[in-house]
């Protein structure tokens, strides 16, 4: 099952955050590394994303995202036998899956790695 989760691209992680917090979103610490923050609703989740790391993004954009609990293989496998290309990038959370959809926009699905992220928080 998908979790829809948009990805807002920031200036400042920490801060975003702060303001989401306000808002009712609750932060995760198991999903969030210093460039990332993931932030839970009742309905879906947010992700909070350094513009500065992310290979272009500038603040303000917004990226239409979805986790999932699935391993990435079963959902790879659903594209490619609908004739859908992705590529599968590994990254500090754990990985995930980059599609293209009939309009042209690029769609990412993650799956977080707890232990991944571990990793990671404790490289900073």
């Amino acid at each position: 099952m998908l979790t829809v989760l948009p990805i807002r691209y920031v200036a400042d992680v920490a801060t975003s955050r702060r303001f989401y917090e306000g808002l009712g979103l609750t932060y995760r610490t198991d999903g969030s590394v210093a460039v990332w923050a993931q932030l839970d609703a009742s309905a879906g989740a947010l992700g909070v994303h350094d513009a500065a790391v992310s290979k272009g993004k500038p603040p303000g954009t917004v990226e239409l995202g979805f986790s999932t609990g699935e391993p990435l293989e079963q959902v790879a496998a659903r594209l490619t036998s609908d004739g859908y290309d992705y590529t599968l990038v590994e990254e500090d959370f754990g990985r995930s899956i980059r599609v293209t959809d009939p309009d042209g926009v690029v769609i990412q699905i993650q799956e977080i790695d707890p232990e991944t992220v571990r990793r990671s928080q404790a490289q900073l």
